[in-house]
């Protein structure tokens, strides 16, 4: 009898982010508590002006059980976590946060499980090298995905340093040796529908993916152009509900 009393406390969940009410998180979480008949639960978003607010955020939330983290604090949370899972210590950056009975927070990564599950069914053998578009926090839990896959990759930035590529270098000759190029920046995203990374998008093939975490619009400027030179394309959207339902998964592990 006690635990059934237990599971109608109100629990709440929520996401981290800055501006963040188009969010995928709290529709696609709402609408499975709703679905599941999980009255007693809620997803609420954190919109955050800075990461200094977290704590606040924190004390002032009641039930608390779990966060999910998005753009731009993927990594500037990590100071404020008690624990991260050895995944999330390689990556450098956290999307899932528990919150245990005593408030200590352990931060995990399911971005690069999501990623790798959605892109896996698009792999052929000649898909040996990819290119990750950014260097943020998305962009490691993407890299990490790669390591797994055993596929080569390098990263392409506006201000590269020693070991990143420009988007001025980004030749046939490069495109020829990088059969996967995948967008890890919000470039394109709504409601800058029109705009993507700066690539010359006559060099994209049939034998190339092109993978945007974007997922609004459904198709970005970016996958559109990658397909109408014969290449495959995915959005992010199929990667955000793996990455959300092993976030489930570990909340109520």
């Amino acid at each position: 009898m006690p635990k059934k009393k237990k599971n109608k406390k109100q629990i709440k969940f929520g996401l981290i982010g800055k501006n963040i009410s188009y969010s995928f998180s709290r529709k696609y979480f709402s609408e499975k508590f709703q679905l599941l008949h999980f009255d007693n639960c809620e997803y609420l978003n954190f919109d955050l002006k800075s990461i200094k607010d977290f704590p606040k955020t924190l004390a002032e939330t009641k039930g608390l059980k779990g966060l999910n983290v998005t753009i731009p604090y993927k990594e500037e949370i990590i100071p404020y976590l008690d624990k991260l899972s050895k995944t999330a210590k390689i990556i450098g950056a956290v999307n899932t946060i528990t919150i245990s009975k005593k408030k200590k927070l352990k931060g995990h990564n399911t971005d690069y499980y999501g990623f790798k599950k959605a892109l896996k069914p698009l792999l052929e053998d000649h898909h040996k090298k990819a290119l990750i578009l950014g260097t943020g926090g998305a962009s490691k839990g993407i890299a990490f995905a790669f390591k797994k896959l055993k596929i080569e990759y390098d990263f392409v930035s506006r201000n590269p340093n020693e070991f990143q590529l420009s988007y001025e270098e980004l030749t046939k000759e490069v495109f020829d040796e990088y059969q996967i190029i995948v967008n890890t920046t919000p470039v394109g995203t709504h409601p800058k529908i029109d705009e993507a990374p700066a690539l010359d998008y006559s060099l994209f093939t049939k034998n190339h993916i092109a993978f945007d975490l974007v997922y609004n619009p459904e198709e970005t400027t970016f996958l559109r152009k990658a397909k109408e030179q014969g290449a495959k394309t995915k959005n992010g959207y199929e990667m955000l509900v793996f990455q959300a339902e092993k976030a489930w998964s570990i909340w109520n592990g």
